[in-house]
């Protein structure tokens, strides 16, 4: 038996989300700061730039989690690798290696409560019914899912259009029916939805977050020659086909990487 005091609440604190098991709790301002910090710590907080965190319901559902992203949990909780064997140990340290996803990622069951680590990052929880069931995420963003949903890294089916395109060779699947959640550098006020029917998708960089596995990656010139595509300025861009849905951030992640790096 718990009771937990000064948290959810704290009038400092909203509850942004909640879907299933999942919860988004986000800092309206940021109180642990040095004076020195304190004017950043503002502006920041002006700028939507919170602390965030994930509260997990383990009443609810079992939950797998990114490796070190707990912070703390409460009740009777419990956690295993999830790792079936040996060969399945070596097959998930293979993939993780060429992933930004790791290899290893904890269960989380009984019953109580588990936070996450605080992150400035945006944490979005999505169904997988809104992809059909099959959804495919770019690589390190994943936070969280519940434990009926299986999660695998996949490798691309088109080597040479994943290298070219520039979003690797593996990608993390999650395939059933329930919630997952996802550590975005974009919020999702500004991330675009886009559903295709028998359709086609052509995007210059980096910027799809998570797409239906229906969907069929591959690199195309941006216009019908090569002459076209100098003519455009565009050069190879990222096409994504068929039926399905696809959410795509407005700026790359290594422009966001770029604005964060210079600010430090």
């Amino acid at each position: 038996m718990f009771k937990i005091k000064n948290f959810i609440d704290n009038d400092d604190i909203d509850v942004i989300e909640e879907n299933g098991p999942f919860k988004v709790v986000e800092y309206k301002r940021d109180l642990s700061v040095l004076p020195e910090s304190a004017m950043k710590a503002y502006f920041s907080q002006e700028m939507n730039v919170r602390k965030k965190q994930l509260v997990c319901d383990l009443n609810e559902s079992n939950v797998v989690l990114q490796k070190g992203a707990m912070q703390w949990c409460v009740g009777d909780v419990s956690a295993n690798t999830g790792v079936k064997g040996v060969g399945d140990f070596f097959g998930k340290a293979l993939k993780g290696s060429v992933t930004g996803e790791a290899a290893l990622k904890p269960v989380y069951s009984g019953s109580g409560l588990l936070v996450t680590e605080p992150t400035y990052k945006h944490l979005i929880v999505f169904n997988t019914s809104e992809f059909n069931g099959e959804v495919v995420l770019d690589d390190g963003l994943f936070l969280a899912c519940e434990e009926k949903l299986k999660n695998s890294v996949v490798m691309r089916s088109n080597m040479s259009s994943a290298i070219a395109g520039g979003e690797g060779l593996f990608n993390m699947t999650i395939i059933g029916d329930g919630y997952f959640v996802i550590e975005s550098r974009t919020p999702r006020v500004e991330l675009i939805e886009i559903e295709l029917e028998n359709d086609e998708i052509k995007i210059d960089g980096n910027l799809a977050v998570a797409w239906s596995k229906s969907l069929e990656f591959t690199v195309k010139k941006s216009g019908k020659s090569l002459i076209g595509s100098a003519a455009s300025g565009e050069g190879l861009v990222n096409s994504y086909s068929g039926t399905g849905k696809i959410i795509i951030s407005p700026v790359e992640k290594s422009f966001i990487d770029l604005e964060i790096e210079e600010e430090l």
